[in-house]
């Protein structure tokens, strides 16, 4: 398939959808505000980053992609989460009910086109590991550790759109790879994401640039554990589900960690603060732009070495025990940070 004129419209969808969105979003007040603590942009900035890429996605698709129930169930899940998203960026809802939208549209997609995780692979080296009566719970769980993944690295410029780059592109590669039917949703959502960067890293705080919004990491989030769920069909699979782990590391591993840390200092694992990766990298001394490449680029590594095992089928209990060593490592480095920061700064 050539992918040119999708890319091309795409990227212009979101170019266009953005740019108009914005004064409307500042108008209706769905607009971030600094706030001297967490948030320490200046201007207010508009919400309209994933609104302008769900309505690129949602157009290309009509326009591209050949009308199925499975589309159409997940097209009418994508505008759910973002609406209860834009709800949460103008009204900030509640954790609860966050939760409670997030587990019916969750229950929706994977319900009404009878597709979640089904198997783990051979990760422990001996059987393969079947979810049987659990698959179902297994995906909902699933769909909002990455919605609330992509979510928890929205937090310096950049950042959460570039990961998801990263993500979309691998596993892009991966559907191309076995000529799967639904590569092209990947394909479209590079160009709608690289429309909404250039936004995103707009100098002009208060004239050009938008923010992704809960809205946009939401439907993100959705969008890239939906595309595993496919990807890893057993029915006929383009990767295996330990490769999803590599994909999505960064973000999944970053979620994990700050999440314990939270629970064992009995706070709310809910609870934001500036103790993730790139906040930790910042006040290191790195700027923002060596933040966003630094980690940015941790996140390609992980992914293409996910990509390459998949290609040469390294076994997935190497696989598995190899990201389980690095997070644990990763989780020793971000619970002992300062310390190791000033043995190096020695």
């Amino acid at each position: 398939m050539d992918y040119l004129l999708p890319l091309l419209i795409s990227f212009v969808l979101s170019l266009i959808t953005i740019f108009l969105t914005r004064p409307i979003a500042i108008r209706a007040g769905l607009v971030d505000l600094p706030n001297g603590g967490r948030k320490l942009h200046v201007g207010e900035i508009p919400l309209v980053g994933g609104i302008g890429i769900y309505i690129s996605i949602l157009t290309a698709s009509m326009i591209f992609f050949s009308h199925s129930q499975e589309l159409n169930i997940y097209l009418v899940a994508a505008a759910m989460v973002l609406f209860v998203g834009s709800l949460d960026d103008r009204y900030d809802l509640s954790v609860k009910v966050r939760l409670i939208a997030q587990v019916i549209i969750a229950s929706l997609m994977i319900f009404g086109t009878e597709q979640h995780f089904t198997y783990l692979g051979s990760i422990v080296g001996l059987t393969n590991i079947e979810l049987g009566f659990l698959g179902a719970s297994f995906t909902i769980v699933a769909i909002i550790a990455g919605i609330n993944a992509v979510n928890m690295m929205d937090g310096i410029d950049g950042l959460a759109g570039s990961v998801s780059l990263i993500a979309f592109s691998s596993i892009a590669f991966l559907l191309h790879r076995a000529d799967s039917e639904w590569v092209l949703l990947p394909v479209l959502f590079i160009p709608a994401l690289i429309a909404y960067l250039i936004f995103n890293l707009s100098s002009h705080t208060s004239f050009t640039k938008v923010f992704m919004g809960d809205a946009g990491n939401m439907f993100i989030g959705l969008t890239i554990v939906w595309l595993m769920v496919i990807g890893t069909d057993a029915s006929d699979p383009a990767f295996r589900p330990v490769t999803a782990l590599y994909i999505f590391a960064i973000p999944l591993m970053d979620m994990a960690a700050i999440m314990y840390r939270r629970v064992n200092k009995g706070m709310s694992p809910f609870k934001a603060d500036r103790e993730h990766l790139h906040h930790i990298f910042e006040r290191a001394g790195f700027s923002r732009e060596q933040t966003l490449i630094l980690v940015s680029s941790i996140a390609a590594t992980f992914a293409v070495v996910g990509c390459l095992a998949e290609v040469y089928n390294t076994p997935e209990w190497v696989m598995f025990l190899g990201f389980v060593v690095v997070f644990l490592c990763y989780s020793f480095a971000l619970q002992n940070v300062w310390t190791i920061i000033k043995f190096f700064r020695k």
